[in-house]
């Protein structure tokens, strides 16, 4: 069945450990802070950066709890697997307004474990172990936005 899907296609080349640490890091400030998934993010193979809209400027130690959350679920060895899944198959708490507008009658999610689903076309790790270890390089905060910037790198 998978050869016949009809899906949107992919402009870009990820490195598939950051990209992956992506979706963990999404669930994670999620989990943390009751923010949204990351609209802006800018991933790539030697330093990635990312933004959340938040209610508050983390502190210092809640810095530090994202990153040692972060290498907890790489260590976890969560196995990352797809599904395809037509638009009115979606399960229940899947936000699809990322997606273009002209996007596929067939998506394709992405699950790592029982932490994180959302749909995506990009490369994966095949398990959360194969990311390496999650390094926060700094943060930025934007009072007026209310923007929180995390810089990040994995390293292998």
């Amino acid at each position: 069945m998978k050869e016949s899907l009809s899906l949107n296609a992919h402009n870009k080349e990820e490195f598939p450990p950051a990209h992956t640490a992506e979706h963990l890091l999404n669930q994670t400030m999620m989990r943390l802070f009751g923010c949204e998934r990351s609209k802006n993010a800018h991933v790539e193979r030697k330093k990635s950066k990312i933004s959340y809209i938040l209610d508050h400027k983390p502190t210092r130690q809640e810095e530090k709890e994202i990153e040692r959350r972060m290498n907890e679920l790489i260590n976890e060895d969560l196995p990352v697997s797809f599904e395809y899944v037509t638009h009115d198959n979606i399960p229940e708490g899947i936000s699809l307004d990322r997606l273009p507008e002209d996007a596929s009658e067939t998506l394709r999610l992405v699950r790592i474990g029982d932490y994180d689903v959302c749909p995506c076309i990009g490369k994966h790790v095949r398990s959360t172990s194969q990311i390496g270890r999650f390094e926060m390089l700094g943060t930025n905060w934007d009072e007026m936005t209310h923007s929180f910037r995390i810089r990040y790198k994995v390293v292998q």
